[in-house]
């Protein structure tokens, strides 16, 4: 099976176009399946039947929750599909496996007084300048934390305001920047950005650390989380909490869905359709407004 599933990695990888982060996560799901075959003297893909996929399932219940549960069988469901369509098997073992349905969490968002608290938490040392850009562009673009790292000083475009970036799949698309973001760039572009890379003036990363070298995923987290610290806010913060923000405070000022998406890079609008029932609070004052009998 370890063979089959290597060319099913490299199917995602060059075919398909997945992110270096979706194809680790699928790795790590089908690796836990491989292991759990082995285990039961399942070597032989031959041998998995309907029966078996499904003692794995209820094997995950134990220690895992639904939503990871579903994550693992979408994983191997596509799997299987692979070996199928490769004429590998004749038939899906999964094909008649439903992945359960889940409650959709609501994403939590910041409210604006909140996000003015974050903002605030940076002060003037030449760091703090990195990550005052840093935050103004994950909540003025909604930038994911790899799109954040991965961003370079070629897909900037401060005189139009504009970025270039590189979503799920590699997908190309370009969000604009407001002023706010975009003066808070030029300060760490212009003042902070050449010290940091003095002796690296190769590294074309926007955002670079102390010794010259790209910020990774990881530390934009952490540093997303220590100045929310800083700035009390008592909620639990992260980079896709920024974007959540983004999306939702969009959406409450009347921004129509359709762009929210584009500016977001959702493919199915049903990702982006979550973002509608977060405000509580604006439709309460709607209702108050408009209902006959508030």
């Amino acid at each position: 099976m370890h063979a089959q599933i290597d060319q099913y990695l490299d199917h995602l990888k060059l075919e398909r176009g997945l992110s270096p982060a979706t194809i680790s996560s699928y790795a790590q799901d089908l690796g836990l399946f491989r292991a759990y075959c082995h285990q039961r003297g399942l070597a032989n893909l031959a041998r998995v039947g309907p029966v078996q996929v499904r003692a794995f399932l209820q094997w995950l219940r134990q220690t895992r929750g639904p939503s990871t549960v579903a994550r693992k069988l979408s994983s191997v469901k596509g799997f299987f599909r692979f070996l199928v369509s490769q004429g590998l098997l004749t038939e899906s073992p999964t094909s008649a496996i439903e992945t359960p349905r889940l409650w959709r969490r609501l994403p939590q968002v910041l409210s604006e007084p909140e996000i003015r608290q974050l903002l605030s938490a940076p002060g003037e040392a030449r760091l703090a300048v990195r990550d005052l850009a840093m935050l103004e562009l994950l909540y003025g673009t909604g930038l994911r934390a790899s799109e954040v790292a991965s961003l370079e000083l070629s897909s900037l475009n401060l005189e139009v305001g504009f970025i270039r970036c590189f979503g799920k799949g590699r997908k190309e698309r370009l969000v604009p920047l407001g002023r706010v973001a975009q003066a808070a760039l030029r300060a760490y572009l212009e003042r902070i950005r050449p010290t940091l890379v003095r002796r690296r003036p190769d590294v074309q990363a926007v955002f670079v650390g102390r010794m010259g070298g790209s910020l990774t995923r990881q530390r934009i987290w952490q540093l997303v989380r220590r100045y929310a610290k800083l700035g009390r806010v008592t909620k639990r913060v992260g980079p896709h909490t920024l974007r959540h923000s983004f999306a939702t405070h969009l959406l409450a000022r009347g921004a129509d869905l359709r762009t929210v998406q584009e500016l977001l890079g959702h493919a199915n609008i049903a990702t982006t359709q979550r973002y509608t029932h977060v405000d509580r609070g604006r439709l309460k004052a709607v209702h108050e407004q408009f209902h006959p009998r508030p």
